[in-house]
């Protein structure tokens, strides 16, 4: 399977886009979280959707990966432009529109998205997301954990990034806290991952540091009721950074959204383990109308 590889220029930054399957494929648009690049989406995962008739397409948001990115610590940006950079990307790519898929921030993103350029999106899923500005006190739903309250507020000192693998330590010790408890974290694995991290990031304090300090703008929670596209939330039955009220409180507010519960899973980008549940479930999501 070839992966075309493209620098596209939108909105005065390049983003890095990689492109798995056929072109008349319906395209899914991967949108990555808070400090992680387009690696996130493990490849095999991406080859079951294409295996599944699906054309996806994964990138780098500003200041992940190998896109543009700023000083660490003073992102000229804020939500609104990583939404707009999104629907300018479906524009770029030659697509009407595209089946948006958002992770955590990406999920903000993809909501965004679906509210502000209703055209672009075919549909929308929206995993350990939740209703709203991520971060915003929301006094009827359950806060984060007590943990990584802590680990937000305490100033963590950062590693020597000429260090590789000490950057790599601090890469897997960071993924740690958002794990499932109930299941053992596979450091294995997030070791790789952080490998293929350190070796791919043109500027991994820009990528650990920015996409927290964004503006998000004007909060949007009470527009959800607008969404029109056909709408799939997916959130782990252990998310300690949004518990599984806010996926439970996405899906309510959206119309006709359908809500799948990921078991054993923390505020993580799809654990292998539920790939045989959250594969299924997109692919029937995505398939045309």
């Amino acid at each position: 399977m070839s992966i075309e590889q493209r620098m596209i220029k939108v909105n005065g930054v390049e983003l890095c886009t990689e492109s798995f399957g056929r072109s008349g494929h319906p395209a899914i648009l991967l949108i990555h979280g808070a400090g992680h690049s387009l690696l996130a989406w493990e490849e095999d995962f991406v080859l079951r959707l294409v295996a599944g008739g699906r054309r996806v397409i994964r990138y780098d948001n500003r200041d992940a990966g190998l896109s543009t990115h700023y000083p660490a610590g003073a992102p000229p940006y804020g939500l609104r432009d990583l939404t707009a950079d999104a629907a300018a990307l479906i524009d770029a790519l030659g697509l009407v529109s595209a089946h948006v898929v958002g992770m955590s921030q990406g999920g903000a993103v993809g909501q965004l998205l679906a509210l502000d350029h209703p055209g672009r999106v075919a549909s929308l899923t929206l995993a350990s997301a939740t209703p709203g500005v991520p971060g915003q006190e929301q006094p009827d739903l359950p806060p984060m954990s007590a943990g990584l309250q802590a680990l937000f507020t305490e100033e963590a000192p950062e590693p020597d990034w000429s260090d590789r693998a000490g950057v790599i330590d601090h890469l897997v010790e960071a993924e740690r806290p958002f794990a499932a408890a109930s299941r053992p974290f596979d450091e294995a694995g997030m070791r790789a991952m952080a490998t293929r991290v350190a070796g791919r990031t043109a500027n991994l304090a820009a990528q650990l540091a920015n996409p927290f300090l964004i503006d998000a703008g004007e909060p949007w929670r009470d527009r959800l009721g607008q969404i029109t596209a056909p709408t799939l939330v997916l959130h782990g039955t252990e998310d300690p950074m949004f518990p599984i009220e806010h996926g439970r409180a996405l899906a309510a507010e959206i119309p006709g959204a359908r809500f799948v519960a990921m078991e054993r899973t923390g505020h993580e980008v799809f654990p292998r383990a539920q790939w045989d549940t959250v594969v299924p479930a997109i692919l029937e999501h995505t398939e045309p109308r």
